[in-house]
């Protein structure tokens, strides 16, 4: 075990629970609105599957160090993950994503542009949002939203027999002995991870029960498959429209290949960028895919330097 002292965040998050579209949603919060300016407007950062928005903690620390200043900062929990409300449901649904998000800026930020980031699937979130409500987006940093491998329309029935199958079996996700252990497999999944930072992660990213063991906080059935195809012409619709700069940020280490094998092709996603009108990019090393844990000063800097 790494002789690492405990992570000490630098900026203390409230926590804002907020009802929306029928679910008590929960939200972190760095600062107040007098922090934010027409030329530092809120600062909104969306997570990835199977994540939480605590795990912005670290770049939110990293940002204030780089800019100097504390700016406006929210990172909410999406709908079944962290400390946010799971429906009654037995699977989730892209669309729920953007009107969730929708819903919660007239919320918290009613008027005026945001600066917005995305990972992985809050990636692809804030890619086609930003393309529905361009106006209210001034900033859009994308990291590794990369989208998902192109569809045919004849593999529509094979899924839908695949969600049908796994529906008959309750999801289930791995719980854990400890704190401890939840930060063993968070290193586990992600070798760049230091011992400090996932000890930090734990109790945010799994929480005790009655029965004494430590459980993630993320509704199992996001693990079931999506019966609906991934229609890549219906998402690039939206790419086309987006207004603001986007800054798209990867990791060297990341490997695609591990999830689609080589159903998504590197050209296939270069092209899909291509159709979004401004793009600055930078590469992160040594990083993979949880960029915001592995490089979250590098991260901060060239976010800083994109966002004044």
């Amino acid at each position: 075990m790494d002789a690492l002292a405990p992570y000490r965040a630098r900026r203390t998050s409230a926590s804002l629970f907020v009802p929306l579209r029928g679910l008590r949603y929960h939200v972190h919060q760095w600062g107040d609105g007098a922090l934010a300016t027409p030329a530092r407007p809120p600062l909104v950062l969306l997570h990835g599957w199977m994540d939480v928005g605590a795990s912005f903690q670290f770049v939110v620390d990293a940002l204030a160090e780089a800019e100097g200043f504390d700016r406006l900062v929210y990172a909410p929990d999406w709908r079944g993950f962290g400390r946010t409300e799971a429906p009654p449901t037995d699977t989730y649904w892209f669309p729920d994503y953007l009107a969730d998000f929708d819903a919660l800026l007239d919320r918290l930020v009613p008027d005026g542009p945001i600066d917005l980031v995305g990972h992985s699937m809050g990636g692809n979130v804030v890619m086609s949002y930003a393309g529905l409500r361009p106006v209210r987006i001034r900033r859009l940093v994308n990291l590794e939203g990369f989208g998902m491998p192109e569809t045919r329309a004849e593999q529509a029935p094979k899924r839908l027999v695949q969600w049908l199958d796994e529906l008959k079996t309750p999801a289930a996700l791995r719980d854990y002995a400890s704190a401890a252990e939840v930060a063993d497999r968070l290193m586990k999944n992600n070798p760049l991870l230091t011992r400090d930072k996932a000890e930090w992660l734990a109790p945010h990213w799994a929480a005790p029960r009655a029965d004494g063991r430590w459980h993630v906080q993320g509704d199992p059935a996001h693990k079931r498959v999506n019966p609906v195809l991934y229609r890549k012409d219906e998402v690039l619709a939206a790419w086309k429209l987006i207004t603001a700069p986007l800054l798209w940020v990867e990791g060297d280490l990341t490997d695609t290949t591990q999830w689609w094998g080589h159903r998504y092709p590197r050209e296939d996603f270069e092209a899909r960028l291509a159709t979004v009108r401004q793009v600055e990019r930078e590469r992160l090393s040594p990083c993979g895919h949880m960029l915001h844990h592995d490089q979250p000063q590098a991260l901060a800097r060239r976010m800083a330097a994109f966002l004044a």
